[in-house]
């Protein structure tokens, strides 16, 4: 193809600019080709996060034509509009330079959120047996697929609205991890979650849930996190 694309990229920190460039329009061309061509075509200090470029890692996500996508796997047909894109970080994170964005804050909320999983056995007692079909485990099955790529985050506009909040990744780990019927922190997790920045926090506008790549429904996981943290309210154990 001898056409060319208008590409405008997000320059500097949270004060930047986009600032235009132009790049070969290609055959079967990805969003993050067009980035990896700027930097090493066309200006070489361009800051982006990539790794795997085959959507397993989630590192590429960034905002493209205002839309949060892993841009390993959006083709420019795709979002291209009459030629252009506009690139810029994940919202809702800290620019670090350019279309690098700080994650530290979205996985501070996943540790917030009691994220982490603890068992009650040891390395000398038998592994503990779940089974497959179970209520709880299909339950947990349907949002364990998440990576961490940090697009629901940035398309939560409760995260914009109230920085505080959770956010949900956080609460999506959080579901799986209440309907794990060997881990031993569900009471501490469920206080955790039901605070003012937790799950009752979220308006259910479904963009997390529209946007993931991976096409888990947080929205589906907040909604149990908010019918059990009632339930445990009632019981007098928040």
């Amino acid at each position: 193809m001898t056409t060319s694309l208008k590409v405008k990229v997000w320059r500097g920190k949270q004060d930047g600019a986009f600032v235009s460039y132009e790049v070969p329009r290609r055959e079967s061309q990805t969003v993050l080709d067009v980035v990896t061509y700027i930097q090493r075509h066309l200006d070489s200090t361009l800051s982006y996060r990539f790794s795997c470029r085959v959507g397993m890692c989630g590192s590429c996500a960034m905002t493209v034509n205002g839309v949060a996508r892993w841009t390993c796997r959006t083709h420019v047909s795709k979002v291209a509009s009459n030629g252009e894109l506009e690139i810029a970080p994940l919202s809702n994170l800290p620019v670090v330079k350019d279309l690098a964005t700080d994650m530290s804050e979205f996985f501070d909320k996943w540790a917030r959120g009691k994220g982490q999983f603890k068992g009650t056995r040891t390395r000398h007692e038998e592994f503990a047996s779940v089974d497959p079909a179970s209520k709880a485990r299909v339950a947990a099955s349907a949002g364990i697929e998440c990576i961490g790529c940090g697009v629901c985050y940035a398309s939560c506009d409760v995260v914009t609205w109230r920085p505080a909040f959770l956010g949900p990744a956080a609460l999506n780990r959080a579901w799986t991890l209440v309907n794990d019927v060997r881990d031993a922190n569900q009471e501490e997790r469920l206080r955790a979650v039901a605070g003012d920045s937790g799950c009752h926090a979220c308006h259910t506008q479904g963009s997390c849930t529209q946007r993931c790549p991976k096409q888990i429904a947080p929205t589906a996981g907040i909604a149990g996190l908010k019918l059990l943290a009632a339930r445990a309210a009632l019981r007098g154990k928040l």
